[in-house]
């Protein structure tokens, strides 16, 4: 028989697409107010896996990840997800977002979206959202699943995930101390 016990606390790891770069400034500003201190932060990836967000954002889009200090409880997530649609709507322009927020969950087996949206290998978490594995981590690196974005499959942002996911280890293994 399983007993239930807490969940191990995760990293809030945080993708921002904007069109415009010096729009990523006031949004990092509202997340940090929203999630405390951003601990490491990837370089620029080009978006161009998919044309989903052109028609809402125009084109030549850029992807920022976040990653924040404070290790949270996975219970959250669903609360998150609302927040950071808040956030965006607070950068809204004529009806139209100008920054996507993507919060996810990394853990040492796997990295989790939040999503509005319900799909066969979604989860729903309550709230209106449901849980996307994105990547589960395997034989010393992340790997992709079917339904993995394009994006997230790319090797430049998978070697972030993984620096992330070696201060993750750290921090844990600081906070059982």
């Amino acid at each position: 028989m399983s007993h239930p016990r807490p969940p191990v606390p995760a990293k809030l790891v945080i993708g921002v697409i904007v069109r415009d770069k010096k729009l990523a400034i006031p949004v990092c500003d509202h997340l940090g107010g929203a999630f405390g201190d951003i601990d490491m932060i990837s370089p620029w990836f080009p978006f161009k896996d998919t044309a989903y967000y052109e028609s809402e954002m125009g084109e030549d889009l850029h992807r920022r990840m976040l990653a924040f200090k404070q290790l949270i409880d996975p219970g959250r997530l669903a609360w998150i997800k609302n927040r950071t649609n808040a956030i965006e709507n607070d950068f809204l322009e004529n009806n139209r977002r100008r920054a996507n927020i993507d919060p996810g969950l990394l853990t040492h087996e796997r990295f989790v979206l939040a999503t509005g949206k319900n799909f066969t290998h979604r989860i729903y978490i309550g709230q209106q959202v449901y849980a996307d594995l994105t990547l589960i981590y395997q034989q010393g690196c992340f790997q992709s699943l079917p339904w993995t974005y394009p994006d997230y499959r790319r090797t430049n942002i998978q070697d972030f995930l993984l620096s992330v996911r070696k201060k993750y280890t750290r921090d844990i293994q600081t906070a059982a101390l």
